[in-house]
């Protein structure tokens, strides 16, 4: 037998020979080829609609990662710069206030200008010494005073000490402080292959988005804080599915202790984010 081109109408007139061509049938028969040509060229045109759409997608995704990665490493560079220019600069010696000094009190024994009342009247400690009975080697003055009695020496001097030591800085300020890129990026233990591992094997699948055949990228933005552990959990790209981006952010949330970032030699809070992908086998 003969094989039949659907595409050529020849095979509808051997079909209806010696029948009734007047039906409608034979019409429809003639128009099939046609049909399916334009079925086939919608189908193609689809295909090729669809496929650019998913590059052009594809691409658009790579190119916006590659600039985030880009203004990363360009402030990272610039704190550097920065960091090393603060480390050029000459340091200024703390103040160091001069040391104090004080005169000792010099001894002196109380002589005050007689005054004639009556013996009654006169308390012991208002008596008035004799003239003969003062120590020549005492000042004299209108109390009593112990100190150094050596009249014709200067009075030694005491010094008073005085604390140089130069304050410790407050570094509350810069530990709350959240920093987008620092010296020493924070990093999970391990590497960023243990990370990826970590993730990978902690992610569960959410049952209703693997129902509906859901998948999805989503960014996870977190804090490092100065002990390691994570903080401020949250989205800063979905996944498209409230399900997705939830389990992201479980999972980012349940990582253990990383090695914080540090500034100056100091552990700080640091921001960071990594992408989490769902995707179905």
């Amino acid at each position: 037998m003969p094989k039949i081109d659907i595409f050529d109408p020849k095979w509808v007139d051997m079909v209806f020979a010696n029948k009734n061509k007047e039906y409608g049938a034979y019409q429809l028969r003639m128009g099939t080829s046609g049909r399916n040509m334009k079925a086939i060229i919608i189908l193609l045109a689809a295909a090729l609609l669809t496929g650019g759409y998913l590059v052009y997608k594809i691409k658009a995704q790579q190119a916006e990662e590659e600039r985030l990665a880009y203004m990363e490493a360009q402030e990272l560079a610039k704190l550097r710069e920065q960091a090393k220019k603060k480390e050029d600069q000459p340091k200024i010696p703390p103040k160091v206030e001069p040391k104090k000094e004080i005169p000792e009190v010099r001894e002196s024994q109380k002589f005050t200008a007689p005054v004639i009342k009556k013996d009654e009247l006169v308390k012991e400690e208002n008596v008035v010494k004799q003239m003969d009975k003062l120590d020549e080697n005492v000042a004299v003055s209108t109390k009593d005073q112990e100190g150094v009695k050596d009249r014709t020496v200067e009075a030694v001097r005491n010094d008073i000490a005085v604390n140089t030591e130069p304050k410790q800085e407050v570094k509350q300020e810069v530990t709350q402080k959240v920093f987008d890129a620092v010296e020493q990026m924070p990093s999970f233990p391990g590497g960023q292959g243990a990370l990826l591992s970590y993730l990978g094997s902690h992610v569960k699948y959410p049952a209703i988005a693997e129902q509906n055949n859901i998948q999805g990228k989503a960014i996870v933005g977190f804090i490092v804080e100065p002990n390691g552990s994570v903080s401020g959990v949250n989205i800063m790209r979905s996944a498209g599915d409230p399900s997705l981006d939830q389990e992201a952010m479980r999972v980012v949330a349940s990582m253990p202790r990383w090695n914080p970032g540090k500034q100056n030699g100091q552990a700080v809070r640091v921001k960071y984010q990594v992408p989490i992908t769902f995707k179905l086998q």
